[in-house]
């Protein structure tokens, strides 16, 4: 399913600068030009300038005296409308410019001139850097005689002059083609073995036959040897591939890398500490997503912001917002939560499911055999809460479970005890863009059953996590999830508007037996109570085969409740069978995983892989653990902690889809805050942030102007434009961090 839409735009301020339009010139199979006066020799002709920029044509270019102190790049800017796109033709996008003082960043785009102003090509150089002129080659997602060539030069704090000149879109060129850089043919899990862990790994080869392998250590000693197991092509990638099994070496180490067919993989270790980094790094993750607080530098260092949506210029703040028109004539205060991902709304059905995972990674810590409270609690994760006797990776759960209690209807209000579906901008904003500085009015959208219902369960879970700690907050959440279960039943067809994606994503879901089966099984097992045990033990889903091919997430809810029916501490009848279905459900991953060449429990119907691929073969492997749980058989184990092998390096690109582990790795996420590739005085995503991972329906117009026929896993580009293979999010970081969390536990 589809998790959102968002979209790279270049905002309305662009819109009030004045337009000449002449008639664009025709597109066709010759190389054609589709900017007019771009050598500037008619002076300012077919160019505007926004209102707080003054140009004029000096020394035959075009140079303009961009203000100091504006807080976006589109603040101030100059460019071009009408300009003639056509869908699959390529374009040489191409200048020259220099900035005075030296090296600032230009934001140089490609785009749509009107809403939702989609942008299609976009560049960001520091000028001076690498010498002044750039050419670019891109291939248009769309038909349009509305194009936009643009520069934008705000966001500076001071003044400064930017000039460009022989200004170019040329059509009909030959495509740039996309090549990844893979690297080495063998691929390994780029960040480490568990000693006592499966090793596996994939070599991409020609050969027919058996291929010699060496393992070799730091000071290039060979420690292990064998031969390869011929694979076939995997249809996943289109590549012929052997499999590597170095399982039964298990000495600790740095720095090992794996010889076979005359190609060295990229380093590994052995060993347990990385696992235990990422257990940290992937949980510390949800601090610098905190809205409606300052992020402290002194706590993550390079990561520091003011305080997001609290109502301070330009932003109109989270402390009272209104209903969308014809929705609701209250405001509320939803202040604080998690921003959801790349952007800056907050929504209750995937704040549920990552509040959820979050939860039940604490709570697995409480009941299975490898289960390590200690490593979650108090000072792990060092946020502000630290040191408060309360296990860190509660009070950062409370930050989010505290917004979603604010999101339920008040009493007395038409829907009371619903919960609102999401809140957000009114319209799209663009990149990057700090969370404080977003001007944009704020909106509640209208409750729904699926928010209802995920507020129901997260909150009855909550409310026994919580108790040891704060009973006073769990019995809140307790009776809040009771209120939102029976709003819930009183309106159990109020569905999600599939339309409702201006601003923010609009998070359908046509079905919700699933998530009415969740709520009821948390409500259950935090009160005991017959009627919510009735409500389970009838509901079809109890007794469905929930545990399909593309796993559990937001929007496919019902394996939260089979999970924690199977594991949590209840005297649910038949529960025997409910811990059989978990396993059953594993194995048929183990089947998938061992059918795989590349080894991950995930094969989708036709290598169709769907948007967040990453964070869907961890929740899959999260199925593998949860029977190993159960029933202490190591196959599951192993299959658990080789599925981590793809997400870690061992996939078709040969990279990380983690930010900061692996010698080659994600870290260009789709962010309006983590945008350092478009500006270098942000930060790039904090290490243990996942990639959404290879989406092969390719939705954004970056991707499909450099991903178009890709197979499978090659439908994936680490690019900040690519919000719909590369973007973050608070659920997908959620299956990392319980996988880290349960593979660390294992050494």
């Amino acid at each position: 399913m589809k998790r959102r839409r968002t979209a790279l735009v270049s905002l309305t301020a662009l819109l009030a600068a004045a337009v000449t339009a002449l008639p664009a010139a025709p597109a066709g199979a010759e190389e054609t030009e589709q900017v007019r006066n771009g050598t500037f020799d008619n002076g300012t002709e077919s160019w505007w300038a926004s209102s707080n920029v003054t140009a004029a044509v000096t020394d035959g270019r075009l140079c303009a005296d961009a203000p100091g102190g504006t807080a976006n790049r589109w603040d101030a800017a100059v460019g071009q409308n009408d300009i003639t796109l056509v869908a699959g033709e390529s374009y040489r996008f191409s200048f020259t410019a220099t900035g005075t003082p030296a090296d600032h960043v230009v934001r140089a785009i490609v785009g749509l001139s009107v809403a939702p102003y989609d942008t299609y090509h976009e560049v960001s150089p520091q000028l001076s850097v690498s010498g002044n002129t750039y050419s670019y080659t891109f291939t248009s997602p769309v038909d349009t005689t509305q194009g936009q060539v643009g520069f934008q030069l705000g966001g500076t704090p001071d003044a400064w002059r930017f000039c460009v000149d022989d200004v170019s879109l040329l059509g009909g060129v030959a495509p740039e083609p996309y090549e990844p850089d893979t690297g080495p043919r063998v691929r390994v899990n780029q960040v480490g073995y568990l000693p006592s862990g499966p090793k596996n790994a994939t070599v991409v080869t020609d050969a027919t036959s058996p291929l010699r392998w060496q393992l070799k250590n730091d000071r290039g000693r060979v420690v292990a040897h064998g031969r390869s197991e011929p694979r076939g092509v995997d249809a996943s990638s289109g590549q012929n591939v052997h499999s590597i099994d170095f399982g039964r070496y298990g000495k600790r180490g740095e720095g090992y890398t794996l010889v076979a067919d005359g190609e060295t993989s990229r380093p590994f270790d052995i060993g347990t500490a990385a696992y235990e980094r990422l257990r940290t790094d992937s949980a510390k993750y949800y601090y610098t997503q905190r809205s409606g607080t300052p992020i402290s530098d002194e706590l993550r260092p390079g990561y520091g912001r003011p305080a997001g949506h609290v109502g301070v210029a330009p932003n109109q703040g989270d402390t009272e917002v209104p209903c969308q028109p014809g929705v609701c004539d209250y405001t509320l205060d939803v202040s604080g939560g998690w921003y959801d991902a790349g952007d800056h709304g907050k929504y209750v059905v995937n704040g549920g499911i990552s509040t959820w995972e979050l939860l039940s990674t604490y709570e697995r810590s409480l009941h299975a055999r490898t289960g390590e409270p200690s490593k979650l609690g108090d000072g792990t994760l060092a946020i502000p809460e630290s040191g408060n006797k309360v296990p860190d990776i509660l009070d950062e759960v409370r930050w989010e479970l505290d917004f979603l209690l604010k999101m339920q209807v008040p009493q007395g209000q038409p829907l009371a005890g619903m919960a609102h579906h999401k809140i957000h901008d009114e319209a799209w904003t663009g990149l990057p863009l700090l969370p404080g500085d977003d001007p944009q009015k704020r909106e509640l959208h209208p409750p729904t059953t699926a928010a209802t219902l995920n507020l129901a369960a997260t909150a009855a879970q909550a409310a026994r996590l919580y108790r040891p700690y704060d009973r006073e907050f769990a019995a809140k959440a307790l009776d809040a999830a009771r209120t939102a279960w029976a709003a819930a039943l009183a309106h159990p067809d109020v569905l999600a508007d599939e339309s409702d994606g201006i601003g923010g994503g609009a998070y359908p879901d046509s079905r919700v037996d699933d998530e009415f089966y969740w709520a009821a099984a948390e409500l259950y097992l935090t009160t005991g109570e017959r009627d919510f045990r009735e409500y389970v033990l009838n509901s079809p889903v109890h007794t469905a085969d929930i545990f399909g091919p593309l796993g559990f997430d937001w929007a496919r809810t019902a394996a939260a409740a089979r999970l924690d029916l199977a594991t949590v501490p209840n005297r649910l009848p038949g529960r025997d069978q409910v811990r059989r279905s978990v396993v059953q459900g594993a194995d048929k991953y183990l089947a998938t995983l061992k059918a795989h060449p590349y080894g991950m429990p995930y094969a989708p119907e036709n290598n169709v892989y769907d948007w967040g691929s990453s964070h869907q073969i961890l929740n899959n492997a999260v199925v593998l653990a949860t029977a190993y749980d159960i029933t202490g058989a190591s196959k599951y184990r192993d299959g658990a902690l080789q599925s981590m092998d793809y997400i870690l390096g061992r996939n078709a690109l040969n990279m990380s889809y983690v930010t900061g582990y692996g010698e080659v790795n994600a870290h260009n996420q789709h962010s309006r805050w983590y945008a350092k590739q478009l500006d270098p005085s942000l930060p790039a995503p904090p290490d243990g942030t996942l990639s959404g991972g290879p989406n092969s329906n390719i939705q954004d117009p970056y991707a499909q102007s450099k991903l178009q026929g890709c197979v499978a896993q090659f439908c994936f580009i680490d690019d900040i434009q690519s919000w719909s293979t590369n973007e973050h999010t608070i659920n997908w970081n959620a299956a990392l961090a319980r996988m880290a969390s349960f593979v660390a536990d294992q050494g």
